[in-house]
C-alpha cells in the first residue's frame, strides 16, 4: 500500500510538469529539473554526474546521482532519496540536520515567503517529489 501512495504522488507531481503554449510555440515548464537545478546542481553537476562548479571547493566529491537506482540492484531507492533530501538520513557534506545546504527549501517548518503564506509540509513535500521525480527521470538505463 506505501508503494502504490508513493507511485500516485510521484506520478501526480510529473503531472505538475504541465506544458505550456506561448506564441504558439509549447514550452514545458520542469519544476523537477528546476528544483534540482536550484539546489543540486553546483554540487553535483547540470547532468547529476557529480561534477558541479563546486566540485573542487568539496572534501568529498559529491556522487554520481544518474547511477542512484544501478547502484541499488535496479530499483530506484524512492525512501532513502526522500529521507536525505528532508534531512532524516544525515549526509555530512549535506550540512547538519537543522540547516542542510539547501537551506528551508525542504524543510517543513519553513513557514512565510514573502507575501504569501503556505502550508509548510505540503509546500516542503511537493518540492521534495518533484525533485525525487526528476531524479528518477535521470537514471542511466
Amino acid at each position: 500500500m506505501k508503494r502504490a501512495n508513493w507511485i500516485g504522488g510521484i506520478l501526480g507531481v510529473a503531472a505538475l510538469c504541465v506544458s505550456v503554449t506561448a506564441m504558439g510555440q509549447a514550452t514545458t515548464y520542469d519544476a523537477g529539473k528546476r528544483e534540482y537545478m536550484s539546489n543540486c546542481a553546483s554540487c553535483h553537476g547540470d547532468a547529476g554526474k557529480g561534477r558541479g562548479p563546486y566540485v573542487e571547493l568539496l572534501n568529498k566529491a559529491p556522487p554520481d546521482l544518474t547511477t542512484l537506482a544501478k547502484r541499488n540492484g535496479g530499483v530506484f531507492p524512492i525512501n532513502r532519496v526522500y529521507q536525505v533530501i528532508d534531512g532524516r538520513e544525515v549526509i555530512s557534506w549535506h550540512g547538519p540536520r537543522d540547516m542542510p545546504v539547501w537551506g528551508a527549501d525542504y524543510v517543513a517548518s519553513a513557514g512565510n515567503q514573502g507575501e504569501f503564506y503556505y502550508l509548510p509540509e505540503v509546500t516542503a513535500r511537493t518540492r521534495i517529489l518533484l525533485l525525487i521525480d526528476y531524479l528518477y527521470r535521470i537514471q542511466e538505463k
